[in-house]
């Protein structure tokens, strides 16, 4: 009776690890391994960062040309000190000054891009007490001033801004798309590493197995003469470089799970198995249309006219800066002073304000023709570099294109030659059992054509994925679907 319940306890614990176990243990398909590599891995999250700060960079940039109303003020601004006065005849005399300031500026602000220029609104108020003998207060009000000033021949940052900025706001977005597609690619390497890692370590254990199956045949036949022994000794180097295998194998597989479960964030104490990708997808793909849409679409294809137009732009403001230059500084409004607040307001008296600066260089010993002229060989570079950039862009599409479309044919090469080389090793290790094949080298070229027929398959499946994510971040197109690669802000910014 005590015996028996020792027993059922034992089985009780056996069941409690082993139903422990299976709850640990992950199956994970390659869509699961992508997806959760979007989701948490490090290089996903950092892409995320990277798009927020180029979001929040061009919304800056929009905000800088919206109205903006500002009040600055002094609140007090208290003077106790002894001031030298210039008197009539030249000569200086001292007098004691106290005195309390107060001024509030209310300002609406306007840049125009297309100009350069800005238009402002102002509204201000100011008041000084003088307690020199007796306190003596007074106001000074600015009911609205209405002014523009604009710069006529100087170059104008706006204009070039509002070409370039949102330019590169794009190129950020697409870089995001890019830089999603290239964790996939990731995600699929790490997955098919860690595939072919579990197959190694799958056929080490099946080779372990067979060739002690076929040692111990091999040894009953060499004790009844039917074979000599440098055969038994090849079958027993076999068993035990399969034995080899295996610790090799298991190391393997624990160093690059460790490196799957990094890369997605994953808890130490899961354990992963992986299911096979079997369905693949195969269409045909215009190269025309491949190259149209990643220069549409791409960083790399914003990145050439944003360079372009930067070019341009330097260009300009060499041929324009430290050069004839003039601005118009205009303002109209009224003013009103009045020892009390009250008839500061009243009856205000109109200002005007005209002015026309001037700024004429006469001799800067070549120093505007030499920076233009740097501006121009720059630009020229950048137009050169551009243009061979876009030539080899252009034909890294087509091989990729040209490549998939070759993926098909390829897979099914790798999978016949798998099926044979299997079927191969099987028949021919049936035929050593049996004593119809007697050369032990037949069967180990066998075994090794098998063993790497599977892991060739796996490899093709492997390339055929990195291809398919690295044609859709190459285009940022979905070909199968026949749509643009698009994302959803909102989701970025949670």
């Amino acid at each position: 009776m005590k015996n028996t319940k020792i027993l059922l306890i034992i089985l009780l614990i056996i069941s409690f690890f082993s139903v422990s176990a299976q709850e640990n243990l992950r199956w994970l398909s390659l869509q699961d391994v992508i997806e959760l590599a979007k989701k948490q891995s490090p290089d996903a999250l950092m892409a995320k960062h990277r798009f927020r700060s180029s979001f929040w960079e061009f919304k800056t940039f929009k905000a800088d040309y919206l109205p903006s109303l500002r009040l600055d003020g002094t609140i007090p601004d208290i003077n106790r000190s002894i001031d030298p006065i210039f008197q009539p005849d030249g000569s200086i005399a001292y007098r004691e000054s106290n005195s309390t300031k107060a001024s509030l500026t209310m300002s609406l602000n306007q840049k125009i891009g297309i100009t350069g220029g800005e238009f402002f609104v102002r509204s201000g108020l100011r008041r000084l007490d003088d307690y020199k003998d007796s306190t003596v207060t007074s106001y000074l009000t600015t009911p609205i001033n209405i002014g523009y000033s604009q710069p006529l021949f100087k170059y104008n940052a706006y204009k070039w801004d509002k070409k370039i900025e949102p330019l590169k706001y794009l190129e950020a977005k697409s870089k995001y798309l890019e830089d999603v597609e290239q964790v996939s690619i990731t995600a699929v390497n790490h997955f098919f590493n860690l595939l072919l890692a579990q197959i190694d370590k799958k056929i080490a254990i099946k080779n372990r197995s067979n060739y002690d199956t076929l040692y111990h045949i091999a040894l009953g036949r060499f004790n009844l003469g039917k074979i000599a022994e440098n055969e038994l000794l090849q079958l027993e180097l076999n068993l035990l470089r399969a034995k080899s295998s295996i610790e090799t194998a298991e190391l393997n597989l624990e160093n690059i799970i460790f490196i799957f479960k990094s890369f997605l964030r994953i808890k130490d104490d899961e354990k992963i198995n992986l299911i096979p990708p079997i369905n693949t997808l195969h269409f045909d793909i215009p190269v025309q249309k491949a190259i149209d849409e990643a220069k549409k679409n791409t960083s790399t294809g914003l990145n050439f006219e944003k360079r372009l137009l930067q070019a341009a732009s330097e260009m300009n403001f060499a041929r324009l800066n430290n050069r004839f230059d003039a601005e118009l500084y205009a303002v109209y409004g009224l003013t009103q002073s009045a020892s009390t607040l009250e008839d500061a307001y009243k009856t205000p008296l109109d200002q005007q304000q005209l002015t026309l600066g001037l700024s004429i260089p006469i001799m800067d010993w070549g120093l505007a023709k030499g920076k233009m002229k740097m501006a121009e060989s720059k630009q020229e570079l950048v137009i050169t570099s551009v243009e061979q950039e876009r030539i080899d862009f252009e034909q890294n599409i087509f091989l990729n294109v040209m490549q998939f479309g070759m993926q098909k044919n390829q897979l099914f090469i790798a999978a016949k030659a798998d099926t044979v080389a299997q079927k191969r090793y099987e028949i021919t290790q049936q035929r050593y059992l049996i004593g119809k094949v007697n050369d032990v080298l037949e069967l180990n070229n066998a075994q090794i054509d098998s063993d790497r027929s599977q892991k060739e398959y796996s490899r093709a499946l492997q390339s055929y994925w990195v291809n398919y994510f690295e044609l859709r971040k190459l285009t940022l197109y979905d070909f199968e679907k026949d749509r643009i690669i698009l994302f959803d802000i909102n989701e970025i910014q949670e």
